[in-house]
């Protein structure tokens, strides 16, 4: 599918790539650590702007947005989402963050509600606890000979920059080794309605995303029959199953239609 219009803005420095796609209520996107908009969503992108205003973004470093020399952080990206909206002209917009892109989304719930309508956090943990066993230990190993392929192909299919690619991996990779988890006063911030999303055979466990849900007001919960992303068809997962992509879209759209 193609975007209705697409381009860069200038952002706290940044040239951010953002692609929009459909009509109707915007939809802000936000993908995971190492991803691109066209590897994280191009398999439900479809089926979002079927009836949303869908708006992909490129996050410092990945894809068509290329790095600067400045911090790194959750709470940075949930800055430049904001500045985003604004330098669309968008006063409110529903989000939907998954893995890393979750973890932004928290933070932009907490440091910018006023833009925030609803949001779906889909396969994010907030505390290392969450995560499930063994998953640290990879990150601490992680090298960038073990980066899928497939992620890094998708990379250089939207921007055919090797050194940039290399940037990404240390970036994510240093960002998640230095996570030391947030607080559950933190999480209670959060007063948009919120939908909790995870797979059963996800990277935080199912109880984790249960405390989630149980910290977070006037909040939804759903765990999906999946691993990590692929629900949505993210690339790396090679997951082409459309129903369970079909499914997971519209739980995503009833929460987000709700009176």
């Amino acid at each position: 599918m193609s975007p209705v219009t697409s381009g860069f803005a200038p952002i706290h420095g940044l040239q951010m790539y953002y692609e929009i796609y459909g009509n109707g209520k915007p939809l802000v996107l936000i993908h995971g650590g190492g991803s691109t908009i066209q590897s994280n969503w191009s398999k439900v992108i479809p089926l979002l702007a079927s009836s949303r205003q869908v708006i992909g973004v490129d996050m410092q470093a990945h894809g068509r947005t290329a790095d600067i020399d400045r911090e790194f952080t959750f709470e940075q990206d949930a800055d430049d989402i904001a500045a985003l909206l604004k330098y669309l002209k968008i006063a409110k917009a529903d989000v939907f963050g998954f893995s890393n892109g979750g973890q932004s989304t928290i933070q932009l719930a907490v440091r910018h509600p006023a833009v925030v309508n609803r949001i779906v956090i889909a396969s994010s943990g907030y505390t290392r606890e969450g995560f499930v066993p063994g998953f640290w230990d990879g990150m601490q190993g992680a090298t960038f000979d073990n980066m899928p392929q497939v992620l890094k192909d998708a990379y250089l299919e939207a921007n055919p920059n090797p050194e940039g690619l290399l940037k990404m991996f240390h970036r994510d990779a240093n960002r998640m080794n230095a996570f030391n988890g947030w607080s559950d006063d933190l999480i209670r911030q959060i007063k948009a309605p919120t939908l909790v999303l995870s797979g059963d055979r996800d990277v935080i466990t199912p109880e984790h995303a249960t405390q989630i849900a149980r910290l977070i007001p006037n909040s939804r919960l759903t765990i999906l029959p999946s691993g990590h992303g692929d629900y949505l068809g993210e690339r790396y997962t090679g997951n082409t199953n459309s129903k369970l992509h079909t499914a997971a879209v519209n739980i995503v759209l009833d929460f987000l239609d709700e009176p």
